[in-house]
């Protein structure tokens, strides 16, 4: 590739060139920032389908390779993934309007977790929270409705993920030598950069996710044999509950294992724990197979990055979310090796002093006095 001249050798020469370039970047973000989430599924579900998208151009063009991996996204992913959440929805509003309506035998729990040394007043507990559980189920029906009647905006917003999906698909080794072209960067750092973003998306996006699919769909068929009610809302719950460290599914077995002791299903209980103790230690197996070498992610980036993205970037950033967060760090490590002009320093460890340097020189001069 050509040498680009230095960053403000072209700014001083091109302004209005520069400012236009400027213009039409502020203005383009502004068109994007509406449906960002929706660029950004996008983008997670290209990254996802290009291993499929690769073996299909062996046999056909990239343009039909990237119609059959979208039709293949549709029918695998998206349909199944907004049937279970409407399902789970489903589960979810005739929960809380059962406990509102006292179809929930409190009293039995009362009696049985009285019998093992627990006493708990539910009945007084749930009169304390009735007015907050009313208030949740209204806001449950509103959001409902605010779902329904945004299915126009939605509709909008998955045609978008798909068309950017497909553009990837089709075009993303030319974007990626666009922005090589563009981005004022030296080529070896952009190299550096998207290496270590592979990484992170390798950890976030794929094999952190079905670590939590594959607890989840585990623990999921242990509560249907058990004859557990609303199975697939606990399954999504696992599921969320998986993406982060140090919870899992843990979270789910646990409170429906004391839901059916209390209810004097003993052995089911016990069964439960048994089983629902077997898939969290299945994290230990799953994670170190399928992540490996992208285990640099920490559990911080993960449980910030999962939370921050939720607000920042809706649905999506529960992926993306760590992305950005580790993304950022890698851009500083890199930013501070350049400036200091070095190797990148590994962390906890020191700085040189001027010391160190000082011997440093000595050393190399006595050098080469010896070698002469």
């Amino acid at each position: 590739m050509a040498d680009r001249p230095e960053p403000p050798a072209w700014v001083v020469e091109q302004p209005v060139l520069t400012a236009l370039a400027l213009v039409g970047v502020v203005l383009g973000l502004r068109i994007i920032l509406p449906y960002l989430q929706y660029v950004l599924f996008g983008i997670v579900l290209a990254y996802i389908l290009l291993p499929l998208q690769q073996r299909l151009e062996a046999y056909v063009r990239p343009m039909i390779a990237a119609s059959i991996t979208i039709v293949v996204a549709v029918l695998v992913i998206l349909i199944p993934i907004v049937y279970i959440l409407s399902v789970a929805l489903r589960q979810t509003s005739q929960l809380v309007t059962a406990v509102r309506n006292g179809e929930v035998d409190l009293e039995t729990i009362e009696s049985t977790l009285a019998e093992t040394g627990y006493s708990v007043d539910l009945t007084t507990l749930y009169e304390s929270y009735q007015d907050a559980i009313t208030g949740g189920v209204q806001g449950l029906a509103t959001g409902a409705l605010e779902i329904v009647g945004g299915l126009p905006g939605i509709a909008i917003g998955l045609t978008i993920t798909l068309f950017v999906c497909f553009a990837l698909l089709r075009d993303g080794n030319r974007l990626i030598e666009w922005l090589y072209r563009v981005v004022p960067i030296e080529d070896r750092i952009q190299r550096e950069l998207f290496e270590e973003l592979d990484q992170l998306m390798q950890a976030s996006v794929i094999s952190n996710v079905l670590v939590a699919v594959i607890q989840a769909v585990m623990l999921g068929v242990g509560l249907a044999i058990l004859g557990i009610p609303a199975v697939v809302l606990l399954t999504v719950l696992t599921f969320l509950l998986t993406l982060l460290p140090l919870v899992g599914a843990f979270g789910v077995w646990l409170p429906v294992s004391i839901y059916l002791l209390a209810m004097g299903r003993t052995l089911a209980a016990g069964a439960l724990a048994v089983y629902g103790l077997f898939v969290t230690l299945s994290d230990t197996y799953l994670r170190p197979a399928l992540i490996g070498r992208s285990g640099a992610i920490n559990s911080a980036i993960i449980v910030v990055g999962i939370f921050g993205g939720l607000i920042t970037f809706g649905a999506v950033g529960l992926f993306i979310g760590p992305v950005v967060l580790g993304g950022a760090k890698v851009a500083l490590d890199i930013f501070a090796r350049e400036r200091i002009g070095g190797p990148a320093v590994e962390t906890g460890s020191e700085p040189p002093t001027e010391a160190s340097e000082d011997a440093a020189g000595s050393r190399a001069t006595a050098d080469a006095d010896g070698d002469g």
